[in-house]
């Protein structure tokens, strides 16, 4: 089963993605949440762009990946759950909430350490907020995202089959909060209740210091209530709110060499969490 698992790993990613991402596209379409400013196919082909390179470069620096590992770990006895007896049904369960606060937590030290916030940056700077913006982030924040993500797989040794759910699932739910979707607002505040909505993560996207450090979930949004983070909805409201951060404003700033490039750019004060100025950072 487990090798099964590993050869058929990519094509069910690539699967789920692509059909993600085209149902979120299209949603996007029929009922968006905000009037879009800028041409779909500069934002998006570059976005894709560096989905192609941060796919790649992953590739090539890691020779296994979460899933691999998590085979690895079972084979090997490494880990939490292949030393305690435990069933698979709860190491799943538990394994599936462990690497969720792991990624809550290192979005939280990606927002409060600048060198970090100097990477993720990128992922905030994009002018508008629709599902590409999910898959918008420099290579290097991916590379220390994955050897994160591999830490904890390694420590945990969950079941493999349940660090593909939790990489389907994450990835899923990324495109799905971060799209520019208008849901009605009961529907939004019973679903947020057991899964980020775009209008709670939208407001993590403000160009206000104090709203960017809010909402720091991907998935569930239990961390945010639980630690204090949770914002529920953004200053000026979702229709007049700002996107993205005053250092870069313009439509070349969009462009892939200059993502490439932006974490060499500017200062990293004013957004990373309790440093600098003060909302607006004037």
């Amino acid at each position: 089963m487990t090798d099964a698992l590993l050869s058929q790993e990519p094509t069910i990613r690539l699967s789920v993605f692509l059909t993600v991402l085209i149902i979120m596209a299209l949603w996007e379409v029929a009922a968006p949440r905000r009037r879009r400013e800028i041409p779909r196919l500069l934002r998006w082909s570059n976005n894709l762009g560096l989905v192609v390179i941060d796919s790649a470069i992953v590739r090539v620096a890691f020779p296994i990946v979460a899933v691999g590992l998590a085979v690895m770990a079972q084979e090997q006895g490494w880990g939490l759950f292949n030393v305690v007896a435990t069933p698979d049904w709860l190491a799943i369960l538990l394994s599936l909430l462990a690497l969720d606060l792991a990624i809550y937590l290192q979005h939280v030290m990606f927002h409060a350490i600048p060198g970090l916030w100097r990477l993720h940056r990128l992922h905030h700077a994009d002018l508008e907020f629709d599902v590409t913006t999910a898959l918008r982030f420099h290579p290097v924040e991916i590379l220390l995202s994955m050897g994160v993500k591999l830490l904890v797989v390694a420590a945990l040794g969950p079941p493999a089959i349940g660090v593909l759910i939790f990489e389907v699932i994450l990835n899923a739910s990324a495109m799905f909060n971060h799209s520019n979707i208008r849901l009605p607002a009961r529907l939004d505040t019973v679903l947020r209740l057991v899964i980020v909505t775009p209008d709670m993560h939208r407001v993590h996207h403000s160009i206000l210091p104090s709203e960017t450090n809010s909402n720091f979930g991907f998935n569930l949004p239990w961390w945010d209530r639980l630690l204090g983070t949770y914002l529920a909805q953004p200053r000026d409201g979702h229709d007049d709110m700002i996107i993205g951060v005053e250092q870069f404003r313009t439509r070349r700033d969009l462009w892939l060499d200059r993502m490439l490039l932006q974490p060499l750019k500017g200062r990293a004060t004013g957004y990373s969490i309790n440093r600098g100025k003060p909302d607006g950072g004037k």
